[in-house]
């Protein structure tokens, strides 16, 4: 049985009529990509719209998520990224990352979440975070900050994606996208299989980047962190990129440069001049040696 694109909106909508503020921009979504694709709309009949539906689901739930769920699948997400990294058990280095992150949790944008910090135990350049709470930071990153207002800043830009929820808006992106592509829904392992991609392989888009570093700089600056360890850092990330080393952290954290230009505009046109942190001696000779 053949059914039109307005038959198909209607049907979805009386079945989601109580949805209706979280399913009409993901539906239109859906049926824009439809009537764009003439080898869907040819090949469109009613059996595909109950194979439809599970997904248009899971969008909803993207969509509407409170902070008690966006918790809940963050601990899945986490409970797989520790089986895919190598989770450190350095005290010292647990201490620090943990001091930093309860200093900056009350002045972040979102601090009314339970956040984890986890130090991951590799040598190159990385931090990640998940959705939930969830931030990670390489031995390395810690080895090549200059001190602890830099480190703060990685922590509270990643902090920023957390707060901007920057993973959930790429995981319903790429719900719909694989709803559409397979007409399939989307189950809670596949969203946990997303939300792993997203931290650890994929891109941020440039303006999840950007909300990103605005948020952590105002983050470190409220917390008396120097505003200029951001840029700083991320000058040291352009700079190991132009002789061939890229690290790890600028495959996904693209735009350094035009990021570092809009720290400095920021921090120049607001006057941010907190200086806290700029320790480059002692905190060198404690971690300089310590992961390398």
């Amino acid at each position: 049985m053949k059914i039109s694109i307005s038959q198909l909106s209607n049907l979805i909508s009386q079945k989601f009529q109580r949805y209706w503020k979280f399913v009409i921009p993901s539906l239109m979504s859906l049926i824009l990509a439809v009537t764009l694709n003439p080898f869907v709309v040819s090949a469109f009949d009613l059996s595909d719209l109950f194979r439809i539906l599970p997904s248009a689901i899971q969008i909803i739930r993207l969509s509407s998520i409170g902070d008690n769920d966006e918790i809940a699948l963050g601990r899945q997400i986490d409970a797989q990224i520790q089986q895919e990294v190598r989770i450190s058990r350095d005290p010292a280095a647990n201490a620090l990352v943990n001091r930093l992150g309860k200093i900056l949790v009350p002045r972040s944008d979102r601090p009314n979440i339970p956040y984890t910090f986890r130090v991951v135990d590799d040598k190159n350049l990385n931090a990640f975070a998940t959705m939930g709470g969830f931030v990670y930071i390489n031995t390395g990153t810690i080895a090549a900050s200059d001190n602890v207002a830099q480190l703060a800043s990685v922590i509270g830009h990643e902090m920023g994606h957390i707060a901007g929820r920057h993973a959930l808006e790429q995981m319903k992106q790429m719900a719909i996208a694989q709803g559409i592509a397979t007409i399939a829904g989307v189950a809670d392992d596949r969203l946990v299989g997303i939300g792993v991609d997203l931290a650890l392989r994929l891109p941020n888009s440039r303006e999840a980047e950007f909300d990103a570093d605005r948020r952590g700089l105002m983050n470190i600056t409220r917390a008396g962190f120097a505003a200029r360890a951001m840029p700083a850092f991320m000058q040291k990330l352009a700079s190991a990129s132009n002789g061939g080393n890229a690290p790890a952290f600028l495959s996904t954290h693209p735009a350094t440069n035009d990021r570092i230009n809009a720290l400095n505009k920021a921090i120049q046109a607001n006057n941010f001049n907190t200086s806290g942190g700029l320790n480059d001696t002692e905190y060198q000779r404690i971690w300089r040696s310590r992961f390398r």
